[in-house]
């Protein structure tokens, strides 16, 4: 049976299915039902009947049914673990699964069209805000699969954990809104689905045999919508390749279609939808445009922004992720002409940062030309609205030119010799992170061993001679920021102050260094640069090694805090952790 559905081609498969829908009236109505030629119908039609799928009055015969029923759909997979970060703001507060369109939850509207054709049988990769779909068990009966490495992997590894039940399945994203069903109680052969729309970001177009064919990059192609079928045999390759790829961390950042390509196209066919039948919902005003009336497009952020500048909440437009921060989740907007940052803070935020701290200091530091000024800042969830500074670019931790003028500014900045009345203990913190484990162990096996290395530093910390005023504490170089100024100059200004506070300035060096994975030999070089002719003296350098030790410590301990929210660093958590030992024996060494 397999080999002999096997041999179906397109054309007779989609005229199986065309004739199972409908009766046969004449080969000219079930051109216009099958969307093929009459001369290729007229073809597939004597095909079918000479190798008895169909009868001389053109009805389906045992025999093809036998195929409905082999090739018929026995399960979905929904891939909602990501975070949606094109989705700010709502993405704070709700996955982009359970986004509401005219009432209904773009994944339940899924659900349900699933049910429709009888596929019950559904597994939902979760990762994001996992919790949410909890309540989806009881009301539809799904099955959910966590994928914990949501937030440093793309899909590919959320598939491959559902791999093992591809067979006759529905594979589809969860941010679509389908206005018409696009599933079927029987499919005759494995399919991609595609859009009419010609899109850039597409690396696939259908050509004339109805292939999706490979296409370079900006070439144009068509959308690409995400649903799939795969059948049994197709599903074979596929859950092979899952295998593959999926321990291979060069595959970290591919999408599961990946496991679709055999060299220049996809070795499944191609199905054609109109784009304004399926829409993908990846922004906010893709939603706004599609569900004006939306439940989550009351967006706390978006009003205040809206309230400061003098507009309505449609008066903002073009948002869009400004970048995925360690610590926050900021977006980019427009509105009267001019472009602006809104800074929601990330999960876990309010436990690591006094936001009535971060106002005062911003209060204490305006209008000295080091940073920023917000035109709103909220001390109570940490919102932040500032001007958005064109052209702008971040410290390039291996330009020469850039260092030496950020660790000028960073001298006048510290030369200012601002007080505060708050503090920032670097050792009080990484006690701090680790009581917000919650009694949960650390990941690493020494780390008993490394913190009381570590904290065997302070004693020499505390003994060197060391001026105490405000300091930044997160001086890394994506937060020195380089603007063209309107006298046609480059300017340079410290942005980012949430952790700032009372400490030795020489601490912001070692800060700068750890972020940019520096060995010994930048480490010093940075020193020398940052000190000048003033040259740093050996004890005083020993102390900074001191800070890179504590400070690797500090924010491996961060990590691990985030880490528990389901926020991963990857290699910067692993470095961080390797600055605390290093450093320790360097420092160990020095004083030998």
């Amino acid at each position: 049976m397999k080999s002999i559905s096997a041999s179906l081609t397109k054309q007779q498969s989609d005229i199986l299915y065309s004739l199972y829908q409908e009766p046969f009236i004449n080969q000219r109505v079930l051109a216009e039902m099958c969307g093929h030629s009459l001369g290729a119908v007229n073809r597939s039609v004597k095909e079918l009947i000479k190798n008895g799928f169909l009868d001389e009055k053109c009805q389906l015969t045992s025999l093809a049914r036998e195929i409905f029923k082999e090739k018929a759909p026995r399960n979905a997979i929904i891939l909602a673990a990501g975070f949606g970060m094109r989705m700010v703001p709502i993405n704070t507060q709700t996955p982009k699964a359970l986004l509401e369109v005219n009432g209904e939850t773009l994944i339940e509207r899924l659900i349900k069209q699933l049910h429709d054709v009888e596929v019950t049988n559904i597994t939902i990769v979760v990762g994001f805000m996992k919790e949410s779909f909890e309540y989806l068990i009881d009301e539809y009966g799904v099955e959910l699969v966590v994928n914990e490495d949501y937030a440093e992997r793309n899909n590919i590894s959320s598939l491959a954990l559902a791999g093992g039940r591809i067979s006759n399945t529905y594979i589809l994203p969860c941010d679509l809104w389908c206005g018409y069903n696009p599933f079927r109680r029987y499919e005759l052969y494995s399919w991609y689905m595609v859009s009419d729309l010609v899109e850039e970001a597409s690396d696939v177009r259908v050509n004339r045999k109805m292939e999706l064919v490979h296409i370079p990059e900006n070439a144009g192609g068509n959308g690409m919508v995400g649903i799939a079928y795969l059948d049994a045999c197709d599903a074979g390759i596929v859950r092979e390749r899952l295998e593959v790829y999926a321990a291979d961390e060069n595959y970290n950042d591919r999408f599961w279609e990946e496991t679709l390509y055999g060299k220049d196209r996809m070795f499944v066919r191609a199905r054609v939808v109109h784009a304004a039948d399926i829409v993908e919902i990846n922004t906010y005003e893709q939603l706004r445009e599609l569900d004006s009336d939306s439940n989550h497009l009351k967006s706390d952020a978006l009003r205040i922004a809206a309230d400061r500048l003098g507009v309505s909440v449609e008066e903002i437009t073009g948002i869009s992720m400004l970048k995925k921060g360690m610590t926050n989740r900021s977006f980019i907007f427009k509105s009267n002409g001019k472009r602006y940052i809104m800074r929601i803070p990330g999960e876990g935020t309010g436990q690591l940062i006094d936001r009535r701290n971060e106002a005062a200091v911003y209060r204490a530091i305006s209008g000295l030309g080091v940073c920023d000024n917000p035109l709103y800042i909220n001390e109570e969830n940490g919102y932040k609205l500032t001007g958005y500074l064109e052209g702008v670019r971040s410290c390039d931790a291996y330009n020469e030119q850039d260092i030496v003028r950020a660790m000028k500014k960073l001298k006048e900045f510290h030369n200012l010799n601002i007080q505060t009345e708050f503090t920032f203990d670097i050792f009080e913190k990484i006690n701090f992170y680790e009581k917000l484990w919650e009694g949960v162990p650390s990941i690493y096996r020494d780390y008993e061993k490394t913190k009381k290395d570590v904290f065997s530093l302070k004693p020499y910390i505390d003994s060197r001679e060391r001026s105490w005023s405000l300091t930044h504490v997160d001086a890394v170089a994506d937060n020195f920021l380089f603007y063209p100024g309107e006298d046609g100059k480059e300017h340079l200004q410290l942005t980012d102050w949430e952790y700032a506070g009372m400490q030795d300035p020489h601490l912001d060096l070692a800060m700068f260094s750890i972020y940019s994975f520096y060995d010994r030999e930048q480490v010093d070089h940075l020193i020398d640069v940052y000190f000048g002719e003033d040259k740093c003296d050996r004890e005083t350098r020993i102390k900074i090694y001191c800070y890179v030790a504590a400070s690797g410590l500090l924010w491996s301990n961060w990590c691990e805090y985030k880490r528990t929210l389901g926020v991963e660093f990857g290699e910067y958590s692993l470095r961080q952790y390797r600055y605390a030992k290093d450093f320790y024996r360097i420092v160990m060494k020095e004083r030998s």
